[in-house]
């Protein structure tokens, strides 16, 4: 395979969020991999914490402006960029002020609003996907991490499967300890029905708590492949990965994976 573009759909990119190891990621991974010769591309939420002004970001009006409809309800899409540098790497946002708050809060939005969760990554993932095609952005490989990405996989094969955008890219979703506590809405899976998606196609949340391991399982379930990124990732998902035989990087370590996952991605 030959890989020249990669997509990434990311919950947290460090310096625009607090170093952790997920936002740490979030930005190493892309922006080594841009260094290596690998044209990229990098989304994530427009968290209420976020300055725009000191990270200098600004919308991009040709992007914007598509509503998303989600349990009725319309949500306008905003659509901002940044520019890290010195690598002079794109980061998309997404943002909409139902979702994501425009003033600083105690904690992410995720977190403090913990009842929005299900909507905030239906609207999350749907914005991606909108925005990358009217990018008109093919990418080769598209690499989710976060739970907020979960959904990801099954709206591009489902959903976008024959947009000459996304058909031939391969999906590889990371394994990473970022848990939370909690389910999600009881009428999730209602309202991924309302999207158009059928019982058949939602087994790994049908008659189980919409929870964490839930939602990995499902997106496990529509990757292509499967990366252990960090180290404590819980046993059961790595052992409901390695069941699906689908290729799987195991853990690479903290430092030193870009090449890992390069290697991984062409030998896809």
């Amino acid at each position: 395979m030959d890989v020249n573009k990669v997509l990434y759909i990311s919950q947290k990119i460090s310096p625009y969020l607090v170093e952790d190891p997920l936002s740490v990621f979030g930005r190493m991974l892309p922006q080594s991999i841009q260094e290596s010769g690998i044209e990229v591309r990098t989304f994530m939420p427009r968290y209420g914490c976020i300055n725009e002004r000191r990270n200098q970001l600004h919308e991009v009006i040709r992007l914007s402006g598509l509503n998303i409809v989600i349990d009725d309800t319309d949500h306008p899409l905003i659509i901002k960029v940044a520019t890290l540098q010195p690598s002079r790497m794109q980061v998309y946002f997404i943002d909409n002020d139902d979702y994501f708050l425009r003033h600083s809060a105690d904690g992410l939005e995720t977190e403090t609003l913990f009842a929005d969760n299900d909507e905030r990554s239906i609207f999350f993932v749907r914005g991606v996907i909108e925005t990358a095609r009217k990018l008109r952005w093919v990418p080769s490989v598209i690499h989710c991490t976060g739970w907020i990405s979960t959904l990801a996989p099954m709206y591009i094969r489902k959903v976008y499967g024959d947009d000459p955008t996304f058909a031939n890219a391969k999906i590889v979703f990371s394994l990473y300890d970022d848990p939370f506590d909690g389910t999600f809405d009881d009428r999730m899976v209602e309202k991924l029905k309302m999207e158009g998606f059928k019982d058949e196609d939602l087994k790994a949340l049908t008659g189980v708590p919409v929870d964490y391991e839930a939602l990995n399982r499902l997106a496990i379930d529509y990757a292509d492949a499967i990366a252990v990124s960090s180290e404590n990732v819980r046993p059961a998902l790595i052992e409901y990965a390695r069941q699906s035989g689908k290729p799987m990087l195991e853990y690479p370590g903290a430092q030193d994976y870009v090449d890992a996952y390069r290697e991984f991605y062409i030998s896809l």
